[in-house]
C-alpha cells in the first residue's frame, strides 16, 4: 500500500496551528484544543450545544389520541411505522460509525470535540423513538427489528454497514492512500448520503403529516431532528472537503467516478423504500414525486462536495425548501428558527 506524507512530530511545547491536520497528523497532540485551527468545527460545536432539547419535552397527547382513533387511514398508518421503523436503527448505525470508525481516524481536536457532540446527539434521536413507541403504544420489537425484516430497509441499512466494517477492518489505516480513501468514501456514504439524503426523504412524509395537523408531537420532534442533521450535514460537508484539500492526491478523476456512482446506489435504494412507503399515495404524496426529490437533494449533495449533479430534477415539495433551504444550508440557523433550545414548541419565522 502506498503511505500518504505525514507531518513530523515537532519538538517545541508550543502548538504551531498550522501543523493541525484533519487525519494523519502526528505533529500535534490530538487533546491540545487551542489554538483552533479549523473554526468551522467549532462553530458547529457551539450551535449544536445551542440546540441541546430532550424527546419528552414534547407532548404527546394529540398523536395518541389520534393514533388510537379511526381517523388514520391504512396507509397513514403504514407510513409511520415505516418511518419509524428506518429511523430507529438508522441514528444508532450514526452513532456507531461516529465512535467506532470515525472518531479514532480524525486528528484535530476541534473536530472530535464536534464527534462527541453528534455522538450524544444520535442518541438523544435514538431516545426519540423509543419515545414515539413506547407513547403510542407500538410494538417496539417490530419498530426496531424493521432493518433485519423489511427488504427496503435492510438494504439501505447494508449498504452504510459495508462502509463501516470497510474502515473497521483489521490494518485499517487513512495513513495510505487506499485507506485514505475508504475514510473519504465512509464520510460520503453517512454525511452526505445517510444524513443528507436518506433522512431528508423521510422527513418530508413525516413533516407532511405535521402539515395538515396530523400526529403534531411527532412532527415536532422531527423538526428538532431536521435542525440536528442540518449541523450534522453541514459539518461533514466541511470535513469531506477539508480532507480534500489536505490530501488531493486521493480525489483522483476515478475515486469521484466512484462517489458519483455510489450516490447514485443510494438514489435508487431510497426511491425502492418510498414505493414501499407509499404503495397507494397519502396526503398529496405519491412514490413517483420521491423519485424527483431524491435526485433533486442528490444533486445539491454532489455540488457541495465539488462534483457535477446528475439529474436535473425539480423539487415536488416547494414546501420542504420554506422549512429549510437546501441551496441555502449554511444559513439555516440564523434564519428560519428563531426558537429551539429547551422549548417544548417550535417557532418558525
Amino acid at each position: 500500500m502506498t503511505l500518504l506524507k505525514e507531518s513530523l512530530p515537532k519538538t517545541s511545547q508550543r502548538v504551531d496551528v498550522g501543523s493541525k491536520r484533519l487525519i494523519n497528523c502526528n505533529a500535534v497532540d490530538v487533546n491540545q484544543l487551542m489554538p483552533l485551527k479549523y473554526k468551522w468545527a467549532w462553530e458547529h460545536y457551539l450551535n449544536g450545544c445551542a440546540n441541546n432539547w430532550m424527546p419528552t419535552e414534547v407532548p404527546m397527547s394529540k398523536d395518541i389520541e389520534l393514533w388510537k382513533s379511526n381517523e388514520l387511514s391504512k396507509d397513514e398508518r403504514h407510513v409511520i411505522m415505516r418511518n419509524l421503523g428506518f429511523f430507529s436503527t438508522a441514528e444508532s448505525l450514526v452513532g456507531n460509525n461516529i465512535v467506532l470508525a470515525i472518531f479514532r481516524h480524525i486528528t484535530n481536536p476541534e473536530a472530535r470535540q464536534y464527534l462527541l457532540r453528534q455522538a450524544f446527539e444520535e442518541a438523544v434521536h435514538s431516545h426519540t423513538f423509543l419515545y414515539i413507541c413506547e407513547s403510542l403504544g407500538l410494538d417496539e420489537g417490530e419498530v426496531f427489528n424493521m432493518y433485519n425484516e423489511i427488504p427496503v430497509i435492510a438494504r439501505k441499512d447494508q449498504f452504510e454497514m459495508k462502509l463501516t466494517s470497510d474502515v473497521l477492518a483489521d490494518g485499517f489505516t487513512t495513513a495510505t492512500f487506499e485507506g485514505a480513501q475508504k475514510f473519504l468514501k465512509n464520510l460520503i456514504g453517512y454525511y452526505i448520503i445517510m444524513e443528507g439524503i436518506f433522512f431528508y426523504s423521510g422527513f418530508v412524509m413525516i413533516l407532511s403529516f405535521h402539515r395538515q395537523n396530523k400526529m403534531t408531537g411527532i412532527g415536532e420532534q422531527y423538526q428538532y431532528i431536521l435542525r440536528d442533521e442540518s449541523i450534522h450535514l453541514n459539518f461533514g460537508i466541511d470535513l469531506i472537503n477539508g480532507i480534500k484539500e489536505e490530501n488531493p492526491e486521493i480525489w483522483t478523476p476515478e475515486f469521484q467516478q466512484e462517489i458519483g456512482e455510489l450516490i447514485e446506489e443510494a438514489v435508487e435504494l431510497e426511491i425502492a423504500y418510498a414505493e414501499d412507503c407509499l404503495p397507494n399515495g397519502i396526503l398529496g404524496l405519491r412514490a413517483s414525486m420521491f423519485r424527483d426529490y431524491v435526485q433533486h437533494i442528490a444533486d445539491r449533495r454532489l455540488e457541495r462536495i465539488g462534483l457535477k449533479g446528475r439529474y436535473g430534477s425539480k423539487n415536488p415539495f416547494p414546501w420542504m425548501s420554506e422549512t429549510i433551504d437546501l441551496f441555502k444550508e449554511k444559513n439555516f440557523f440564523e434564519t428560519r428558527v428563531t426558537e429551539y433550545q429547551t422549548a417544548a414548541n417550535l417557532s418558525w419565522s
